[in-house]
């Protein structure tokens, strides 16, 4: 048995029971198994039992990774950390989407990469948003999602799939339910428009019960699947 197979199963068992008691169907709610930190071989057990998508904060890692595991042909390998433009061009190279854009300029980078890779696909792309309000945190307002997403979807190269928000660490669950609540009025009000969205992403290891509830359709799972956090190799590689 893997060392990481009880706990993936445990939080797909959390992730099905979520969706169940929300009067979801289980598969409605994909995992992203959050892999910053962790090694490649790590990666590799967990993508042997079914995960196929995994979050990675820093480029340099996720480079790292896509060459050391290149013979896992249907590994997606997904940018969830705050992306500099000046590593656009390699994110874009690297990644298979990237869930961080809050900056319409760090779009157009993306793009202009993405189509320069010839027959690449297009790169999917997540509007975040700062749905908690602290000022720590990467993403636009709330009010400020659509306008981003509606310049973001005319973008070539790219494929916008909707929104990220990550909500507050030691809030009452009534705060975070209501935050995650917002970002769904976001979603829906994209989705009314006819941008197409597809994917909310909001929910980690503490808090995906309630984020399942207020409609993601994707959670973002690192130590519950993984365990305690390692030390980074890239800690010393600004945050990209």
């Amino acid at each position: 048995m893997s060392r990481y197979e009880k706990a993936w199963q445990a939080v797909a068992a959390r992730v099905a029971n979520a969706a169940n008691e929300a009067g979801r169907a289980p598969e409605s709610v994909a995992i992203l198994a959050v892999s910053k930190t962790f090694p490649a071989d790590a990666v590799r057990e967990v993508h042997a039992l079914g995960q196929r998508a995994f979050g990675e904060n820093y480029v340099r890692e996720g480079e790292a990774k896509r060459v050391a595991l290149a013979d896992l042909r249907d590994l997606r390998l997904v940018l969830i950390g705050p992306l500099q433009s000046n590593k656009a061009a390699r994110a874009a190279r690297i990644f298979d989407a990237v869930e961080t854009i809050d900056r319409l300029d760090i779009a157009r980078k993306l793009a202009a990469a993405r189509a320069a890779l010839g027959d690449a696909p297009p790169l999917d792309v997540l509007v975040q948003v700062n749905i908690s309000g602290e000022p720590q945190k990467h993403g636009v307002t709330i009010d400020d999602a659509l306008p981003l997403a509606r310049e973001v979807a005319r973008l070539p190269a790219l494929r916008l799939r909707g929104f990220m928000g990550i909500a507050a660490a030691d809030a009452a669950e009534t705060a975070v339910r209501a935050q995650f609540g917002a970002l769904r009025q976001a979603f829906d009000a994209a989705r009314r428009e006819g941008l197409g969205l597809d994917t909310l992403s909001m929910g980690m290891s503490a808090d995906l019960e309630a984020a399942v509830a207020e409609g993601a359709t994707e959670v973002r799972i690192g130590s519950a699947i993984f365990g305690a956090r390692m030390a980074s190799p890239a800690t010393a590689e600004a945050i990209s």
